[in-house]
């Protein structure tokens, strides 16, 4: 099989990383981060901090940014009546009243009919579906509001990789800490059951300053979920799909976008999430598309964008669709190498780690 016709596999987009180097924790200020700038066409990086952004950026770009809001979806409880602790990851609101899909844990104790009671009782559910992978299906019942329960009684729903004390209700220090670092400070609409982590480095003073320099910042929705981080189980990439996710774009942004399109001038997409939406949203005669969809592209190499010319992003996991996402903007065997370099450097990786300018 000839390297052109050669599938795309997995194990393709795989490197080292020693554990130390994910990060348990976010720098002690946002903007303190790291930034790889990784150019694509001399193929070279260099090595700068998050404050530097503006002085990367020129009046022609326009900087996008997600504003989605990440919900507390992590939620305590006990079974009733044994008081057994159990987890109940919200993933996606149903149709129906009050049905949510969920991740649970462990799931072999929460099959159909299954009472669960959080907090001080004011906030209960019961399982209404059982899968062999996990999920449940649950159905609450609340005395108050359901969303306002969720935000009192919920923790942040940071990644497996970053370790925190298993506490059986209510929060210390540290839990309130995440509830503010693990979200951007433009958060401004709820939805999403993770952050999007290239966001978290901003700073009302980096903004100042990029708008300062006559660069244009947008604002769009995307509420990621547990699609965009769940494992690639197929070695064969062009057997995995990425889950779709909700995205909006209002109609000032999407004229602030086609402009920019049409007079050449570069849109920077703050994450792969941004990324997705504005790929989603772009038709095949290149405008943006006003309005609500799903992103539903699972982008990989060959892939053809049509608006995204720089994109900011942390580093991701090994076999992840989202490194492949990244090696499909810069190319495989570059992104592999700065990710190398970035591990020599003692870079920190993942969600609270640093980040990559890709220009």
């Amino acid at each position: 099989m000839s390297q052109s016709t050669r599938l795309l596999l997995i194990s393709d987009f795989d490197y080292d990383l020693p554990e130390e180097l994910i990060a348990q924790r976010p720098a002690p200020e946002r903007d303190a981060s790291r930034m790889l700038v990784l150019d694509r066409a001399t193929a070279g990086w260099h090595d700068r901090h998050f404050y530097d952004l503006p002085s990367e950026m020129t009046e022609r770009d326009v900087v996008v940014l997600n504003n989605t809001r990440v919900f507390p979806a992590r939620l305590i409880g006990r079974r009733e009546p044994s008081g057994g602790r159990v987890e109940i990851f919200l993933i996606s609101e149903r149709a129906g009243p009050l049905v949510w899909e969920a991740l649970a844990r462990p799931a072999r104790r929460l099959s159909v009919g299954q009472r669960i009671a959080f907090g001080d009782g004011r906030l209960r559910a019961e399982v209404v579906e059982a899968h062999a992978d996990g999920r449940r299906a649950v159905r609450f019942e609340c005395d108050g509001d359901f969303h306002a329960l969720v935000e009192e009684f919920g923790r942040m729903p940071l990644p497996p990789y970053i370790k925190r004390a298993q506490l059986e209700e209510g929060g210390d220090d540290e839990a309130a800490r995440d509830r503010e670092r693990y979200q951007t400070v433009y958060a401004g609409r709820t939805g999403a059951v993770a952050a999007p982590t290239a966001g978290l480095h901003f700073t009302p003073r980096v903004l100042d300053e990029l708008r300062a320099r006559g660069v244009t910042v947008v604002e769009l929705t995307l509420h990621v979920g547990y699609g965009t981080f769940a494992p690639v189980r197929a070695e064969d990439l062009s057997r995995h799909a990425v889950e779709p996710e909700r995205y909006e774009i209002g109609r000032e942004a999407a004229e602030v976008l086609n402009d920019a399109i049409a007079s050449g001038r570069r849109v920077v997409a703050t994450g792969t999430t941004t990324v997705r939406a504005l790929e989603s949203a772009t038709d095949e005669a290149g405008a943006v598309r006003a309005g609500a969809g799903l992103a539903g592209l699972t982008i990989t190499p060959g892939y053809r964008f049509k608006t995204v010319g720089a994109m900011l992003t942390n580093f991701h996991l090994p076999r992840s669709s989202l490194l492949v996402l990244v090696s499909a903007f810069a190319g495989r065997e570059l992104i592999l190498a700065a990710y190398r370099h970035a591990a020599r450097t003692r870079y920190r990786f993942y969600s609270y780690g640093d980040c990559m300018l890709i220009k």
